[in-house]
């Protein structure tokens, strides 16, 4: 299968600070591929390489067939990007925006409202095309700026944190609009998400840690590594139920927050037995199964949403350590 991106040991220091660390992998055309991992943990430097924003300290990395390096006009002029913080121009209209950007990738003219208004109509905006973007809301803004990074007809989208600050509903909105895209553009996409829901729509998935891919495959088959259903137990003794486990069950435990929380081949089975036979007294007891939530703990021993010093802020702690 044809490779959109292959990144082969690339890796970037900062004044001696690896933030990201001799990293591999690989995205097929077509896909939609989710980079995911705590705050600080190269996601958005790994993007930036890729977009050619910043360079690799070392290794190789291809999109398009293109090098980051060497190559950089040609992969700007192939992919489209959605950054974290919104880019438009608040004073300009809808219209103005895309016209802007499409004059600078050279869209032909003959072309270029045609490709406006199916994209604009693809994300409900074309009766807004005249509004200045000062009166859209986040939502609007989203939509927009996906319209503008498909405006040239790139092969590959990168997308940082599409939906982050939106509320639920647009979220939803937004990821319609991007089966969508992905289905009538034929686009590949590669976004970074805090959303572990949203991460599991991908066809694949990488989770990055302090600079390192830790794993990387389907969300499914991720899931499906941590060994089945997950159980919640919460007894009158929770000691006593942590010793009985471990000694008479032979399942690895741990303790989250009140509950004791263990892994089974298959739950449902597992229930009924368990709960003639334990010794001690169940005070509640659920069953479910495993989420990425539970693989990216797993994987980091934190969650997703726990707050991390952000690299840049080691970066700058690190350059005022060498003035002292």
């Amino acid at each position: 299968m044809t490779k959109a991106i292959d990144v082969q040991r690339v890796s970037k220091k900062y004044a001696g600070l690896t933030v990201v660390d001799d990293v591999s992998f690989s995205v097929n055309q077509g896909d939609l591929f989710g980079f995911v991992g705590p705050n600080g943990a190269g996601k958005t430097t790994t993007i930036n390489i890729l977009c050619t924003l910043t360079k690799p300290t070392g290794g190789i990395a291809l999109v398009n067939g293109y090098d980051v390096v060497k190559d950089t006009s040609a992969i700007r002029r192939t992919i489209g990007v959605v950054f974290q913080e919104t880019t438009l121009d608040s004073y300009l209209t809808a219209e103005q925006n895309l016209l802007f950007h499409a004059y600078a990738y050279g869209v032909p003219k003959d072309i270029m409202q045609t490709r406006m208004k199916n994209l604009l109509q693809l994300v409900d905006l074309w009766d807004r095309k005249n509004a200045k973007i000062q009166t859209f809301s986040g939502g609007m803004k989203r939509r927009l700026e996906l319209v503008r990074g498909l405006i040239h007809h790139p092969k590959v989208l990168f997308l940082d944190e599409p939906t982050l600050g939106l509320d639920p509903q647009t979220r939803n909105y937004i990821w319609g609009y991007l089966d969508r895209i992905r289905r009538e553009e034929n686009v590949t996409i590669f976004m970074t998400t805090h959303y572990m829901d949203e991460a599991d729509t991908c066809d694949r998935i990488a989770v990055i840690d302090n600079g390192n891919i830790v794993a990387i495959d389907s969300p499914e088959t991720l899931k499906n590594k941590l060994g089945g259903d997950v159980v919640f137990l919460r007894t009158s003794d929770q000691s006593g139920a942590l010793r009985e486990l471990s000694e008479q069950w032979s399942v690895g435990v741990e303790v989250e927050e009140d509950l004791i929380k263990f892994a089974v081949p298959n739950g449902e089975k597992f229930l009924p037995t368990f709960i003639r036979e334990f010794k001690g007294q169940i005070l509640s007891i659920g069953v479910r199964r495993p989420t990425l939530d539970d693989v990216f703990l797993n994987l980091t021993g934190k969650g997703i949403r726990d707050e991390e010093v952000d690299t840049v802020a080691q970066f700058k702690q690190s350059l005022k350590n060498r003035r002292r």
